[in-house]
């Protein structure tokens, strides 16, 4: 999002958290958006005219709140119709902005649970047991109705993450609006990190980081960027040696198996 867009999210998502108290009604106002989003998505009239720029803003969030009065709770309410009263780029814009809302609503209730860190650990394991199995991707993009993903998904997760980690893969990936479940999960993740104003480090290392290791490696890369950094750690038997650390587009790489690859191009050269 750009422009009168960012800036709108901006303000709702403070408005988001000023809305959701405690985790209870967080994770409900979450569950609330994402339906909101799957209405827009499946009523493209209707997005486009509570997004339509020409229409007066008090009369969009009016039309916002017949729509929802009595259906949802007042939080999500607002919410959806100050969206509504938003200026937006696109109308598409204005249902991304509404799920991103639902998401930054999971993180704050996961973090006023205590349980952020598990979120964004889970979110990150699942991305990548979804990255490296090619038939729980095509399960979980093929035309199998919601209820039957819904069922997959608690199937293979319930017990093995947290609970308000299962609600929330369970929204994005059985309504993952044409996106692969992995760019569905970054996303997410991405938002769970912004919440505790971390960025993510991805950590490729031949084995296991002892505890001691990774709070030094985050408080090392934190002085280096300025800001805490989560750490997630992907151990990766072809690096060897050393580990490369990945955040965003800045690549850090000590790792033996990418010396070992410079030496054969100097000696291929």
């Amino acid at each position: 999002m750009r422009g009168a867009s960012r800036a709108s999210y901006g303000e709702l998502r403070e408005q988001l958290a000023a809305a959701t108290p405690d985790a209870g009604t967080a994770e409900r106002v979450g569950d609330e958006l994402f339906a909101v989003v799957r209405l827009l998505d499946s009523e493209h009239g209707l997005r486009r005219a509570l997004a339509d720029p020409t229409k007066p803003s008090l009369e969009k969030a009016a039309v916002a709140r017949r729509l929802l009065h009595g259906k949802v709770s007042p939080a999500a309410e607002d919410v959806v119709a100050e969206a509504a009263a938003a200026r937006w780029a696109t109308p598409g814009d204005m249902a991304d902005a509404i799920e991103q809302l639902a998401v930054e609503a999971f993180t704050v209730s996961a973090q006023l649970g205590g349980t952020l860190d598990d979120l964004e650990d889970d979110l990150f394991r699942f991305g990548r047991v979804v990255s490296g199995q090619p038939g729980l991707r095509t399960a979980l993009v093929g035309p199998a109705t919601a209820e039957a993903k819904r069922s997959l998904l608690t199937d293979l997760l319930e017990g093995k993450v947290a609970a308000p980690s299962l609600s929330l893969i369970t929204q994005v990936l059985t309504h993952p609006r044409g996106r692969s479940p992995q760019a569905v999960l970054d996303l997410c993740a991405m938002i769970a990190a912004r919440r505790r104003e971390q960025l993510i480090a991805v950590v490729r290392v031949a084995g296991a980081l002892t505890a001691g290791h990774r709070r030094r490696l985050a408080t090392t890369l934190a002085a280096a960027y300025g800001q805490g950094v989560h750490i997630n750690v992907v151990q990766d038997p072809a690096v060897i040696g050393g580990m490369s650390v990945q955040i965003g587009d800045d690549l850090i790489d000590g790792t033996a198996a990418t010396r070992l690859a410079a030496v054969r191009r100097r000696l291929a050269g």
